[in-house]
């Protein structure tokens, strides 16, 4: 069992919550802004795992990024993120889990699987705490 807990950040869902990052204009671009903020977020803490959908895959490669797991959904963000969590249940059990996401009807999918949530604003805080 991993000692840390899992942090599965909807990056989708976290990009949205910030109006100020014109999200909608490029996806990808703000995609790689999210992951930037967070490789540069000390994560002693977490395993942090980012599940990026649609365009915005664009912006960052699949893989490691300095400390980061992303993920490319393929289809369905939602559907990827309840696979990480699922995946997470099953090989590391026991191990606390946390998604970061404001999606309703994720949060109902992945509490069924023993996860917690936290809001995008909680994430936004950490990331960007103020002076």
């Amino acid at each position: 069992m991993t000692s840390l807990p899992l942090l599965v950040v909807d990056a989708a869902n976290v990009m949205g919550a910030r109006p100020e990052d014109k999200w909608w204009r490029d996806r990808a671009g703000t995609a790689r802004r999210l992951l930037s903020r967070l490789t540069g977020w000390p994560q002693e803490d977490w395993d942090v795992t980012l599940v990026v959908e649609g365009v915005a895959r664009a912006g960052v490669p699949e893989g490691d990024a300095d400390g980061v797991r992303v993920v490319h959904a393929q289809g369905s963000g939602d559907d990827e993120i309840v696979r990480v969590v699922a995946d997470s249940a099953g090989s590391d059990a026991g191990r606390p889990v946390t998604v970061v996401t404001a999606d309703r009807e994720l949060c109902q999918r992945v509490r069924a699987l023993g996860a917690e949530t936290a809001g995008p604003g909680w994430l936004c805080r950490r990331l960007d705490p103020a002076p």
